[in-house]
């Protein structure tokens, strides 16, 4: 089974009253399995009972947030690591900084090598939705672009999952000299991000 993919006509223009629109590709997401759902599944490719499985599961958790809270990089075996990240806002005077200018905190999560390369060699469907909802086309990862391999700049043209402020939009974690770069919470002097992603995403506390 591949990875499913939107790609939905929107307006993409930031200018009031002006209306440009564009396809917008974004994840389209089968479900969301349970903890359960995961012990279940796990105990069945081991041959591990539940009970085991599941008490492993926990103590991982437990080390995992005990952790990553106290600012260390945590490997999560076969899937990558764990981090503490945050939001900040910036200011001038040194005597201004204090915890009330966090904002946000999160934990980031960076894939291994290899779940990396199987994402990169796992099959990709699109289909493109126009902006009234109907289906106009279906691409798959067989199909050869009409031109460039990268069109307009980049995994993420003008919107998709990461617009113009993501995790880690136009190129690294840190573009233009924070982990959120042109367009998120730090747009040139607001909120900061300390703790960004290469390839990963993040979850808030």
């Amino acid at each position: 089974m591949g990875i499913k993919v939107k790609a939905i006509e929107r307006n993409v223009s930031f200018e009031k009253g002006k209306q440009k629109y564009a396809f917008v590709m974004q994840a389209d997401l089968y479900s969301q399995l349970n903890a359960s759902k995961v012990i279940e599944e796990a105990a069945i490719r081991s041959g591990l009972p539940k009970a085991v499985i599941n008490a492993g599961w926990t103590a991982i958790g437990d080390v995992i947030a005990a952790w990553a809270t106290e600012g260390h990089s945590v490997a999560v075996p076969g899937l990558g690591s764990l981090r503490f990240g945050l939001n900040s806002t910036a200011v001038e005077d040194v005597n201004k900084v204090s915890t009330n200018l966090i904002t946000r905190r999160y934990i980031i999560f960076v894939p291994n090598t290899e779940i990396k390369k199987e994402l990169e060699n796992t099959s990709v469907s699109i289909t493109c939705y126009d902006r009234n909802g109907k289906v106009v086309k279906q691409v798959t990862s067989t199909d050869k672009p009409s031109g460039d391999d990268n069109p307009s700049g980049g995994d993420n043209p003008s919107g998709g999952d990461n617009p113009s402020g993501g995790d880690n939009p136009s190129g690294g974690d840190n573009p233009s000299g924070g982990d959120n770069p042109s367009g998120g919470d730090n747009p040139s002097g607001g909120k900061t991000d300390t703790g960004g992603t290469e390839g990963g995403g993040s979850m808030g506390l």
